[in-house]
């Protein structure tokens, strides 16, 4: 309000001044020129008449203004006056404007960079006139910190996990130097014991790929780029294919997997990459499963989606990481047991390509069932 007041007193003072100026101008042309000014006015708006009265022998003049004339030109005069004070005042209004703005958003960018960077309060930072900007510049630096928080975690949880590989490759890889070195020294070792120790080797040097199979996950993760290549695929037969492919990982921990899937269910999605997802969530299922209870996949559609539920009975997963078990080198167990050991990124990788592939990923642990519900469009 009081901005307004201020405007309006400086475009009265802005109009007096310019009609000021002009008489100022006039008076010093006229006077400067000894009087062009008045004989172009005689000229112009000034009307002579010469006469010679019966009465009289002498001639008489007489003058007066002609007033349309002036009128004329007092109309034409004002409309110019008025769109050069509104040039002035427009020309004037941008510049001011201009660099009112500037300034503004300079002393802005400043607070901005001292807010963020330092720890100021909210009200020390942006006071009143800047109140909104600073009600949402808080929600953003809480948004930032939030993310470096996670992303601080993400790479101490990495770097742990290598820590942990780098222990645990050391102990399969001595006992696989250990136990063929025995075999080279005792070429003449009876072949029931050759063959155990053969057997142990053989089972050590599988965990050792196991290891740097995770290593190299671990590593490689972050300088993946995943690219979709799209195309109409058979559910049905896919997830088929995938309780064919586990039967034997099932069958040693004594489960089954339970098809509830109908036939001709098509999707439009990468079939490399869906496959990856499902592949990541069942191997999480079987590891974490009671022996003898089955694995349910089932697949449906609902409301314009695909839907694909997972379900294994098992121990009850907490909360506290249920909310977390899509983290990157999250792992439900603290320890790194042999059965569910893993780099804690197979379900990072499902969430990344289902949400790539505009779907949804959600876990759900109750009464002594797991599930995991992914959910898929139909279409692209």
């Amino acid at each position: 309000m009081k901005n307004d007041k201020k405007w309006i007193v400086k475009l009265i003072l802005l109009i007096l001044g310019t009609f000021l100026f002009c008489y100022a101008a006039f008076y010093q042309v006229d006077y400067l020129m000894n009087g062009i000014f008045v004989d172009w006015f005689d000229r112009h708006f000034v009307q002579t008449e010469t006469g010679y009265p019966p009465s009289l022998d002498t001639m008489y003049m007489t003058q007066h203004i002609d007033w349309s004339s002036l009128k004329a030109f007092c109309m034409f005069a004002f409309v110019i006056v008025t769109l050069f004070l509104v040039l002035v005042t427009a020309v004037t209004a941008y510049v001011y404007n201009r660099r009112k703005t500037r300034k503004t958003l300079s002393d802005l960018s400043q607070r901005i960079y001292r807010y963020m960077e330092k720890d100021l309060d909210i009200e020390d930072a942006f006071p009143s006139p800047y109140g909104e900007v600073g009600a949402q510049m808080e929600q953003v630096k809480f948004r930032v910190q939030k993310e470096e928080q996670r992303l601080l975690m993400e790479s101490q949880r990495k770097n742990d996990l290598i820590t942990y590989l780098a222990h645990d490759l050391k102990t399969p890889l001595t006992s696989v130097i250990g136990y063929l070195s025995l075999l080279e020294e005792a070429p003449d070792m009876p072949m029931e014991q050759k063959a155990k120790y053969t057997h142990i080797a053989l089972e050590k040097a599988q965990r050792l790929e196991g290891l740097t199979e995770e290593f190299f996950e671990i590593t490689q993760y972050n300088l993946q780029n995943i690219f979709l290549e799209k195309e109409k695929l058979d559910l049905s037969y896919m997830l088929m294919q995938m309780a064919e492919e586990f039967y034997p990982i099932l069958s040693a921990h004594g489960n089954q997997a339970q098809l509830q899937v109908g036939e001709n269910l098509e999707l439009y999605a990468d079939p490399e990459r869906l496959a990856r997802v499902f592949h990541n969530i069942l191997k999480n299922a079987v590891a974490y499963s009671d022996p003898g209870t089955p694995v349910k996949i089932q697949a449906f559609q609902e409301q314009g989606q695909m839907v694909i539920l997972f379900e294994n009975q098992g121990k009850d997963i907490p909360k506290e990481k249920l909310d977390r078990i899509f983290e990157k080198f999250f792992r439900l167990d603290g320890s790194r047991r042999s059965h569910t050991g893993g780099a804690g990124l197979g379900l990072a990788i499902a969430k990344e390509i289902v949400e790539l592939h505009g779907g949804t990923i959600a876990a759900k642990s109750e009464n002594h069932r797991v599930s995991f519900t992914v959910k898929l469009p139909l279409s692209s």
